[in-house]
């Protein structure tokens, strides 16, 4: 079962390839549109509206990315799909830098010793008060007459 995300998605997506040309439709590998046919949600309705972009209609960003996908690996030339391909290695480089950045096993275990230490010291504060019980008290109180 697909999630309701992408069964909205492929509906989209379906909606915009009726207003494609047949010889950009027919690059699509047909194993493809029947993927989108058997996963979309056909009680989901969607109206696309050619004169307007992709981004002044309420279109998802499944729908969008799947869009992009089609274009780069069917429609693109090779010098947009090469410029596609570079942009999108960049960008997972620099998500992959920032993980590193963020994730990095000295920082995070630099700042746990920290925060165990601050713990600690916490715990000894608490325990060098000491309280006397309601009852000891009271015995002291009465042990003062008797002695």
């Amino acid at each position: 079962m697909v999630d309701i995300k992408y069964a909205n998605a492929y509906s989209e997506v379906l909606e915009i390839l009726k207003y494609i040309s047949i010889e950009d439709y027919n690059k699509i590998p047909k194993e493809k549109i029947e993927l989108f046919k058997t996963n979309a949600n056909y009680d989901y309705s969607f109206q696309y509206n050619p004169n307007k972009t992709l981004n002044e209609q309420n279109v998802s960003k499944i729908a969008k990315g799947i869009i992009a996908i089609l274009f780069r690996d069917y429609w693109a030339t090779e010098i947009q799909r090469e410029k596609i391909i570079s942009k999108q290695n960049y960008d997972r480089q620099k998500i992959e830098e920032e993980k590193k950045k963020r994730y990095n096993v000295d920082t995070l275990f630099s700042n746990k010793k920290n925060i165990i230490i601050n713990e600690e010291k916490e715990e000894k504060s608490l325990v060098e008060i000491k309280d006397k019980k309601w009852y000891k008290r009271l015995f002291l109180f009465f042990r003062k007459f008797f002695v």
